[in-house]
């Protein structure tokens, strides 16, 4: 790449605020005709902001962005794309219920003597697709197809409109790996016709794949950007999390947790997984053990947790769960049958997938308990605040009263309320997946102090957090996971953050245990 070419794109300062939260800050991005561009960050890095800014879906606070060198500022998607600047979401955002050729041509059909020329538009669908290499039936309705040949006609469609810039958002994320390098294949091919590429991704295997430069975020700002034989993965991983790579041996951890448990294993899966979601794996919880997944965002972390929980199901595999009480020897098929087994499960997204903000604290607590027992057998109103007050006196969940609307609390007393949830069921496991993001740091350690308590009183936990150091503070086990595979294991004093990140970089490969 010529570095004196001018941009394609270039996004230079941008800045954007949203009520209490700085999303960017003087973040720039550049793109260059026939090149892929790797946008990496962890969440909350600000990598969906830019690019909602860039396609016109927020306005920028300051900056500007020029493409082929004039000053540009799209209020809207449709004006973004009107400027040839096109994405294409994880999620396939086309109408199912047409057909590949009119997805392809929806709102620019070809047509003759006032009326659609349906076979211009079945021809002209044709030749777009077969330009990627792809030969499909363009009259049969699109969700007759799997989600890849869906992802193909969504690019099809951006670059008919002559698009100069794709975006192609996580486009991997629901891919086999033979659908993956279908999709590889047809971006090397608009990379040759000098479609600038911006390829959104945390596959780490995959950006050193198919990239030409890496730019890396963190915290709302542009880290830098690199050429990928310029910088290895251990560094790329440094970058992205903000601490420098420290080699094993020379951390520091609180031994507290170090001991590995001999007790019974409470949950043990054998080649556990969901075809283009979850890679098969092995993995084992002890009772009374604070197990970990490690991995950056994206490789598979929330999946296995969803897959457990029976939020997803699984479509390999066997599962054995026992607590002495429940016994299970297949995985579950619904969150209900895994909440009546005894497993909890607090999600990523408390706003989206835990608390609902215009019932009470009281009511949210009891809501796990509720379900359990079914909903004919109601539980009394008395008997639901007893609850409610026993364990916002337990976990220090700061609101004037359990009434009160729960959306009204802090980020911190949400999440202990989502953690009071399932407390609540008294479960044999309990899935914690990120439960500190986004709370203040005193908050934070109250919510980490109760997790090892209630390990200590032989509650099992799997525990998934983004923070390295805090996965390695609490955890018996790290199971690592990179791609959506488990690559590795440590326990007990190999239970260090420079060994985790030499493994997610996969610099050494580790005996599966």
């Amino acid at each position: 790449m010529d570095s004196l070419q001018q941009p394609v794109l270039e996004m230079r300062g941008i800045s954007r605020s949203f009520p209490g939260v700085r999303a960017l800050h003087q973040a720039s991005l550049r793109l260059h005709a026939g090149e892929i561009h790797s946008l990496m960050g962890q969440n909350g890095a600000g990598k969906s902001t830019l690019i909602k800014v860039l396609t016109g879906v927020h306005a920028p606070d300051a900056g500007e962005m020029r493409l082929h060198g004039e000053c540009i500022r799209p209020d809207s998607p449709l004006a973004a794309q009107q400027l040839g600047i096109a994405t294409v979401y994880q999620e396939v955002n086309l109408c199912p219920n047409l057909s590949v050729a009119e997805n392809i041509f929806i709102g620019r059909f070809p047509a003759r003597r006032g009326k659609i020329d349906w076979a211009a538009l079945n021809r002209e669908a044709r030749d777009e697709l077969g330009r990627m290499g792809l030969e499909i039936d363009v009259s049969a309705q699109l969700d007759t197809f799997p989600v890849a040949i869906q992802q193909m006609v969504a690019i099809a469609r951006a670059v008919s409109m002559d698009s100069r810039v794709l975006i192609l958002d996580e486009p991997t994320s629901s891919l086999d790996d033979d659908e993956v390098e279908q999709l590889f294949d047809t971006m090397r091919m608009l990379k040759g016709r000098g479609v600038a590429i911006l390829f959104v991704t945390h596959f780490l295997d995959q950006v050193y794949a198919i990239s030409d430069r890496i730019t890396v975020m963190r915290n709302g700002e542009c880290e830098g950007e690199y050429l990928p034989e310029a910088l290895d993965r251990m560094a790329l991983i440094s970058k992205m999390i903000g601490r420098a790579y420290v080699p094993p041996g020379e951390a520091c951890p609180d031994d507290e947790n170090r001991t590995e448990s001999s007790n019974a294993a409470l949950l043990s899966v054998r080649g556990f997984g969901r075809r283009g979601l979850m890679q098969p794996m092995d993995l084992e919880l002890r009772q009374g053990e604070v197990l970990g997944l490690g991995g950056l965002l994206g490789s598979g972390r929330t999946e296995t947790a969803r897959l457990l929980f029976g939020a997803d199901k699984a479509d390999s595999g066997e599962i054995e769960f026992s607590d002495g009480i429940h016994n299970s020897h297949r995985p579950f098929s619904s969150p209900r049958e895994a909440i009546r087994a005894g497993l909890g499960y607090c999600p990523e997204d408390r706003k989206t997938d835990g608390i609902i903000a215009e019932l009470s604290v009281r009511e949210n607590i009891i809501l796990a308990l509720q379900a359990r027992r079914g909903w004919l057998r109601g539980i009394p109103l008395r008997q639901q605040r007893a609850i409610a007050d026993h364990y916002v006196d337990l976990l220090g969940i700061r609101t004037p009263d359990a009434e009160k609307s729960i959306g009204k609390l802090s980020g911190g007393n949400q999440q202990k309320a989502m953690l009071a949830r399932w407390l609540a069921t008294d479960p044999a496991m309990l899935i914690l997946d990120e439960p500190t993001r986004g709370i203040d740091v005193a908050a934070k350690q109250e919510i980490m102090e109760q997790v090892l308590a209630l390990c200590r009183k032989g509650l099992s936990i799997l525990f998934i957090s983004s923070d390295l150091d805090e996965t390695v503070r609490v955890s018996h086990r790290v199971a690592v996971l990179r791609d959506r595979s488990k690559v590795g294991e440590l326990a007990g004093n190999e239970v260090e953050e420079g060994a985790i990140m030499q493994i997610i970089a996969g610099s050494e490969r580790m005996e599966l245990r």
